[in-house]
C-alpha cells in the first residue's frame, strides 16, 4: 500500500525472479508441465505497471489509515508478543474477508480476475495482480484495523508479509505438508483456490491461515477423481497484458449501459455474483437477441 524502499523492493523482485526460475528449471527436469513462456511474460507485463501504480498511489491511499489512526479507540502495543499475535490474526482474518468479497461482489471481482486469469499455476502467476485494486477499495477493508489501534505502518508490513507468504504458495511442484495443512493455507490448498472445477469454485480464500476458510465452510481439498484446471471459467485466455487487466471492467461497463434502470444499475456494479449465475440485466432473454455465456470465475463471478 504504502511506498516502500525502492533497494528493499528491488532485493525483493530479485528474490522472486531467482525462484521463478528455479521452479522452471525443476519442472523442466522433472518433465512436469509448469510454465506457458507466452502466458508468464503476459503476467510480467501486467506486473511491471501494477508496481508503477502502486508506487503512484501510495499518497493517496496513506491518507484513511492515517485518518482512522488518528481516532483510534485503543492504543495496542506492538512491542509485546500479544500485540503481534493479535496484529498477525487480524491481517489475516480482514484478508480472508476481502479476499472472499472480491470472489463475490462484481466490483471487486473486476480487479480480482485478473489474478485468476492464468491457465498454469506457478509462481509467475502470483505476479499478475489487477491494476485497478485501489480504484475498487481493497485498502478500505485494513482501514478499520488502524481505527481499533493497529499503527498503519506496522498493518502495511504485516500485508506484505502475508503476500510475500502468498508468492510461495502459487507452485503446482510442492508436497504435501503434513499437519500443517490444518493451520496454513500451503500450496496444495491454494491449487484448489485457483482450480477452475465445479467442486473447487469459491473455496480457501485464506492468507497464511487455512483457519478461517475451516471456520467458515469455505474450505475444500482438491477432487480426486479428476485433475485441477485453471484459467477464467467462461473466457479465453489473452496474451495481451491491457485485455487481462482491464477485460472484466469492459464487460461490466457493457452490462452496466444494458441495464435498466438503477436498480439494476446499481445490482451490475455492486450485486453477488455466484458461480454459473448471471448478472441481471442478462437474465430475461429477449426474443431474437442471443445472450453472451454466464460470466463465472475459477471461483465464481468474480484477490
Amino acid at each position: 500500500m504504502f511506498q516502500s524502499d525502492p533497494s528493499l523492493r528491488v532485493a525483493i523482485a530479485v528474490i522472486a525472479l531467482a525462484f521463478m526460475l528455479l521452479e522452471y528449471l525443476i519442472g523442466k527436469l522433472a518433465e512436469h508441465d509448469t510454465h506457458d513462456l507466452k502466458e508468464s511474460a503476459a503476467s510480467f507485463g501486467v506486473a511491471a505497471v501494477h508496481s508503477l501504480l502502486r508506487t503512484a498511489e501510495a499518497g493517496f491511499v496513506a491518507v484513511p489509515f492515517m485518518l482512522a489512526y488518528r481516532h483510534r479507540v485503543l492504543d495496542i502495543n506492538l512491542t509485546t508478543a500479544s500485540g503481534l499475535i493479535a496484529l498477525f490474526v487480524a491481517v489475516d482474518f480482514v484478508y480472508y474477508w476481502q479476499h472472499r468479497a472480491s470472489h463475490r461482489i462484481r466490483w471487486l471481482w473486476a480487479t480480482h480476475a485478473v489474478h485468476h486469469s492464468t491457465t498454469k499455476l506457478n509462481l509467475t502467476a502470483a505476479m499478475r495482480l489487477g491494476w485497478t485494486g485501489n480504484i475498487s477499495g481493497n485498502f478500505l477493508f485494513f482501514v478499520p484495523l488502524a481505527w481499533l489501534g493497529f499503527h498503519p505502518f506496522a498493518i502495511v508490513a504485516t500485508l506484505g508479509l502475508n503476500l510475500a507468504y502468498q508468492f510461495f504458495i502459487h507452485t503446482e511442484l510442492s508436497p504435501r505438508l503434513g499437519i500443517l495443512e490444518w493451520v496454513l493455507n500451503t500450496p496444495a490448498h491454494h491449487r484448489v483456490h485457483h482450480a477452475s472445477n465445479a467442486g473447487c469454485l469459491d473455496r480457501n480464500y485464506g492468507g497464511i491461515l487455512i483457519v478461517f476458510d475451516r471456520l467458515f465452510g469455505t474450505f475444500a481439498e482438491a477432487p480426486k477423481t479428476e485433475p485441477l484446471r485453471y484459467g477464467l471459467r467462461g473466457r479465453s485466455a489473452s496474451l495481451n497484458p491491457i485485455r487481462i487487466a482491464l477485460g472484466e471492467w469492459v464487460l461490466m461497463w457493457r452490462d452496466l449501459r444494458r441495464a435498466a434502470g438503477l436498480r439494476e444499475k446499481l445490482a451490475t456494479l455492486f450485486g453477488p455474483v455466484a458461480p454459473g449465475q448471471r448478472p441481471p440485466e442478462r437474465r430475461a432473454e429477449t426474443a431474437g437477441e442471443s445472450r453472451p455465456a454466464p460470466i463465472t470465475t475459477t471461483e465464481g463471478i468474480m484477490p
